[in-house]
């Protein structure tokens, strides 16, 4: 599809752009990638791949595995849960309200909206049931809605949490409702001053005492002033019941989702990296996330690597930063993490499933896939194996986009596609 404009302003980007490296020689994935020099540009390389409708296509999946759509025409899905009892339930949004630094943010923004989904933000959750077992999700009905761009879900007891981009809040849950009982409560109200990243990832501890907020940067390099960057680009531990918090860890740029390791009760997150120094930086990783921790943003990036755009630079946070565990390729837009168990297999039970959103700022298009990151004494090993692709055509057309995973104990991965407003259940073959 020929959108008036799209191409003089490509042509504006690859002209005011730094040429690209050549990463054919390097490491991309892992505990030690390849970070080469910065490339400076006035803008980044931008790629957008175009939609176009699934038809009668589905995502590649491996072999003995197999894929269905269990629900479409959402309202921009991005994160889900598995209830006890089976049923999933469906955050809808989009939030967002940063005004744009002009003309970078202006051009950007058009760019990233090609590839996007056009429908209008649900604002709601809506729940999936499989009445006899059989994989058709037959019931699909709205379980709250009027909410604020909610995107992290969380279930302790009889309380369903809702992250929204403004407030954290509180839902009565029982078992096998498919309607809330009534609006939410309040719990705390979170950082939402200006948004530029609005996504607010989450997940509980182990007991269920806390409850764990990532908040991204409200910028790209703290170039709207550090003042803004309070409370942002950090993980808030909340207490469940009384909303009193804490800051976790810092210097995480964009942390876009969160999850515990059933093992050890360790927190672990994807999180998105900083844009414009070239196509093969930085790289978005998964990490450990650990109490106190700094993690470098804005004045370094993987560990010690001192970013020259910061000023003033502060040596001894530079110092301090913690290198991520494993690098997952640069602009790879990770947002979805959960860890697998035996039900999907020995191959893919020890280890995470990363959902990639896809890159618009490189001059060819990384992630738009999920992977499966291999695990081996608790740690992240090896390079990340492709689970669900097909989403980005041969021709460069994407299909889908995915965003959150979840695994259902029941043997399946639950994918949440943005672009094509659909979820897709990944089982493996009996």
């Amino acid at each position: 599809m020929n959108r008036p404009g799209l191409y003089s302003v490509l042509t504006l980007s690859i002209l005011l752009s730094a040429c690209g490296s050549n990463d054919d020689d390097m490491v991309l994935y892992g505990a030690e990638p390849t970070i080469p020099d910065p490339e400076r540009g006035l803008l980044p390389n931008m790629t957008i791949a175009e939609p176009a409708p699934w038809g009668d296509q589905v995502p590649t999946v491996p072999d003995n595995y197999s894929v269905t759509a269990i629900a479409t025409d959402l309202l921009i899905p991005r994160q889900t849960i598995v209830l006890p009892n089976g049923d999933i339930l469906v955050a809808e949004g989009r939030g967002g309200n940063a005004p744009k630094l002009k003309p970078k943010d202006v051009i950007a923004g058009y760019i990233k909206a090609q590839g996007n989904t056009s429908v209008k933000s649900g604002n709601r959750l809506t729940l999936l049931r499989d009445e006899n077992g059989d994989g058709t999700y037959e019931t699909q009905t709205v379980f709250a809605e009027d909410l604020n761009a909610p995107y992290g879900l969380a279930l302790i007891d009889d309380a369903l949490y809702v992250a929204n981009q403004d407030a954290l809040v509180r839902f009565d849950y029982e078992e096998g409702q498919t309607q809330a009982s009534g609006p939410p409560e309040t719990v705390t109200e979170l950082p939402s001053v200006i948004n530029h990243h609005w996504t607010k990832a989450m997940t509980a501890s182990e007991d269920g005492q806390y409850l764990y907020v990532g908040i991204g940067s409200n910028s790209n390099v703290g170039e709207r002033g550090l003042e803004l960057e309070e409370d942002r680009a950090v993980v808030w531990q909340i207490n469940a019941e009384t909303g009193a918090h804490k800051l976790y860890a810092t210097g995480l740029r964009n942390p876009t989702a969160l999850t515990i390791q059933p093992e050890t009760g360790e927190l672990w997150a994807v999180v998105n990296e900083r844009d414009e120094l070239g196509p093969n930086l930085v790289p978005d990783y998964l990490t450990s996330v650990q109490e106190g921790g700094f993690y470098g943003w804005p004045y370094s990036y993987w560990g010690q690597h001192e970013d020259p755009r910061v000023r003033p630079q502060d040596p001894d946070k530079v110092a301090s930063a913690i290198t991520p565990d494993y690098a997952l390729g640069s602009h790879v837009a990770a947002l979805g993490v959960d860890f697998s168990d035996d039900s999907m297999g020995t191959e893919f039970s020890d280890g995470v499933f990363v959902g990639e959103h896809g890159s618009w700022n490189r001059p060819d298009p990384v992630g738009y896939k999920v992977v499966f990151v291999p695990f081996a004494n608790g740690r992240p090993v090896g390079d990340p194996i492709d689970f669900v692709t097909g989403f980005i055509d041969e021709d460069g057309k994407t299909r889908g986009r995915p965003v959150g995973v979840t695994v259902d104990p029941s043997g399946a991965l639950i994918v949440a596609d943005d672009l094509a407003n659909t979820i897709w259940r990944v089982t493996r073959n009996q």
